[in-house]
């Protein structure tokens, strides 16, 4: 979660890629990771509709003018509630290189607290605070929805995940997030707000050909010729994508993955399903399989008698990026006590004490419970009542549910 939009993506074993995609509306068919993305961001401006409800994006302030607090901007957003809750701190934001205004936010949100019908709000008397928690509510609900998109609508329970919370403000709201899904542990990494700028340094650089190979697939006895036909065709691609690799200077060793589009006879759809890289691979049975097993968790249903056609044949070829082994952080006797700096009211639901943490001084084995509130230079974390936290040897902070 950045500043205007939320990306999330489950990895079942391995990066999940797709063979089409939508950029600003308009259909992409490139290969590319399979991210879903909603516009919900610590800039996302709340707002009341005509019909009266609370709205939290897609519109966003951006970086310039930025939040209310930041000093530029004057509509209401997700950063602004935070700041009200308590959760982000005025006088250590950016490790304390940026102020925030907490008058700034209280302008920016009375409108929301007037208008907004809720009847808890009014409980409250309108209260700035219950204002705010009501915005990042609005925010976690869009979250959690593209969440159950690429979970629970292709037939994945994300009990059985860990949630990777990463961008700026993603650690400010996985545990709320964690909690609406069943989900019982967050990892938090050790540079959140930059993980992506990491990624792609760290990241293989890779090539992708495709080629149409629109074809039945033939019952298993008959299939040798189409195997030998799919193998040609798959060799052609390694090829081409080794020599378009070289040209870009990457000549060591070189990792292939095949694909086949594949469908049933009559779809208008297909799925994009991994074939073993050697001869064997190419044998119908052994691709048919999966694509039976993959349809039928995609879609809840599979049907092995029907005939299934070959749309497309793909290879990725990657080339290693950057070497990169994080460094072992020192441990520590698992008591988090030394990195608090200091104790102030934050919103959980009600206002609690809650310690706040300085995360670099966290060492591996420290543990802490929430409520807290852990700072960095790059990201703040938010860990609610009913959350525990221990650090591990490379220094990603790990939140379980107490209630698991």
């Amino acid at each position: 979660m950045g500043g205007t939009s939320t990306d999330v993506c489950l990895c079942d074993g391995a990066v999940p890629f797709t063979a089409e995609a939508t950029i600003d509306g308009l259909p992409m068919r490139i290969p590319t990771v399979d991210v879903h993305t909603v516009g919900a961001g610590g800039g996302s401006i709340a707002r009341i509709d005509a019909g009266g409800a609370l709205r939290v994006g897609p519109e966003s302030a951006g970086a310039d003018p930025g939040p209310a607090c930041y000093g530029k901007g004057a509509q209401p957003t997700a950063t602004d509630a935070h700041l009200l809750l308590g959760r982000l701190l005025p006088d250590r934001f950016l490790g304390g290189r940026m102020a925030l205004s907490v008058e700034a936010a209280r302008r920016a949100l009375r409108p929301i607290a007037r208008a907004y019908p809720s009847a808890s709000l009014r409980a409250g008397g309108g209260s700035l605070e219950r204002a705010a928690a009501s915005v990042v509510r609005v925010a976690n609900v869009s979250m959690e929805r593209a969440l159950r998109a690429i979970s629970v609508e292709r037939g994945h329970d994300p009990r059985r995940f860990t949630l990777v919370a990463f961008g700026g403000a993603g650690p400010l709201h996985a545990c709320e997030l964690a909690e609406a899904l069943g989900i019982l542990r967050v990892l938090v990494p050790p540079f959140p707000g930059v993980l992506s700028a990491f990624g792609m340094a760290a990241s293989p650089v890779a090539r992708d050909e495709m080629q149409a190979f629109l074809a039945p697939v033939p019952m298993p006895d008959r299939g040798g010729a189409f195997a030998r036909r799919l193998e040609r065709a798959f060799r052609r691609l390694e090829a081409r994508a080794r020599w378009e690799l070289a040209r870009e200077g990457r000549r060591g060793r070189i990792r292939l993955r095949r694909a086949l589009d594949l469908r049933y006879a009559g779809q208008s759809y297909e799925l994009t399903v991994p074939v073993a890289s050697t001869a064997a691979g190419c044998a119908p049975p052994r691709f048919l399989a999966s694509f039976h097993r993959t349809h039928r968790r995609r879609y809840g249903h599979a049907d092995p008698s029907r005939a299934v056609e070959v749309v497309a044949v793909r290879v990725r070829a990657e080339a290693p990026g950057a070497p990169v082994r994080l460094p072992p952080l020192p441990r520590g006797d698992g008591d988090a006590k030394r990195a608090r700096l200091e104790r102030r009211q934050v919103w959980f639901g009600q206002t609690r004490q809650t310690w706040v943490y300085d995360r670099s001084l966290l060492r591996a084995g420290d543990r802490l419970r929430g409520p807290a509130v852990v700072l960095q230079l790059d990201a703040t974390t938010a860990v609610p009542p009913g959350w525990r936290a221990v650090v591990d040897g490379v220094g990603n902070l790990v939140l379980e549910s107490e209630g698991r």
